[in-house]
């Protein structure tokens, strides 16, 4: 993954090469310390670039004190902005003003009926003042279908966890 990889153009097209993954952005994020006895991360995140570093804490509806973020509204905050970007995009592509589009991402934690576990759902809403909602309709899936958070949603994605030793 060390090889500098092309960026590709602001398009949907002919922006890819070759029929395997190729990785066009990499980030590492550690998170440390912090009681995680109750099964919910608190303690820090911090990116390896340093650019996002930031207190976990447990929400005060699960009983913690709520004072920093958790998984779930990074992971909605990470869902939304990608999407957000691929909608944009495809605007752009069919002359439409993307400035008035805002995604709005809410993720529930909860428990997994089928093992115990748990489970999050994901519903997003596009507003867009002033679309046609025949025009959007369309461009709305073609960004589903070019976000990555979405796929994975989706589709699932390849995933490998490992101990360090």
């Amino acid at each position: 993954m060390s090889e500098r990889v092309r960026v590709p153009d602001l398009s949907t097209h002919n922006d890819f090469d070759g029929p395997s993954f190729s990785s066009i952005y990499t980030t590492t994020v550690t998170v440390t310390g912090g009681m995680a006895g109750h099964g919910r991360a608190s303690g820090r995140a911090r990116s390896a670039d340093g650019v996002l570093d930031l207190d976990l804490r447990t929400p005060a509806e699960l009983g913690g004190d709520g004072r920093g973020t958790n998984p779930e509204q990074l992971f909605a905050a990470g869902f939304a902005a990608c999407y957000h970007g691929a909608l944009s995009l495809v605007a752009r592509e069919a002359a439409l003003d993307p400035a008035t589009i805002s995604v709005e991402a809410t993720v529930a934690f909860g428990r997994d009926p089928g093992d115990g576990g748990y489970l999050l759902q994901i519903d997003m809403v596009v507003h867009w003042p002033g679309s046609d909602p025949e025009i959007a309709a369309p461009l709305l899936e073609k960004a589903e279908s070019l976000c990555p958070y979405a796929k994975m949603a989706w589709q699932g994605t390849p995933t490998t966890i490992t101990l360090a030793l």
